[in-house]
């Protein structure tokens, strides 16, 4: 595993949307999706919206492995599932970042069908 550079954070800190592509059977990835993603500390957290029905999520379920894209920072990825106390961390990261766009949408990314999808970006 690689850790995020300082400025890969950053831009992932700062831009609210991120491009996430799974990698398929045959090593090449999926169409990149447009996601948001959240920081706590060093690392890097994304859920589904739509919960675990999503392609997207789903396509991440088999192999594990994707590509994030944002301005700036264009890097392999690791989907690492986590859950428990870093939820709620998570959550406040989103309501924080978001802070501006509806609380019915804040109210979705924070729920309990998107939580249960939260993964750990991590940089190969």
């Amino acid at each position: 595993m690689t850790a995020w550079t300082p400025a890969q954070l950053d831009t992932i800190e700062r831009v609210d949307e991120i491009g996430i592509s799974s990698l398929r059977k045959d090593g090449t990835l999926n169409t990149p999706r447009t996601i948001w993603a959240v920081r706590d500390g060093d690392d890097v957290y994304i859920r589904s919206v739509n919960g675990p029905a999503a392609a997207w999520y789903r396509g991440t379920r088999s192999r594990h492995k994707g590509h994030l894209q944002a301005p700036g920072v264009d890097a392999d990825v690791t989907f690492t599932d986590v859950d428990g106390a870093i939820n709620d961390r998570v959550d406040a990261a989103y309501r924080a970042k978001y802070r501006r766009y509806a609380a019915s949408i804040i109210d979705a990314i924070t729920g309990p069908p998107a939580a249960e999808t939260t993964m750990r970006l991590d940089a190969q």
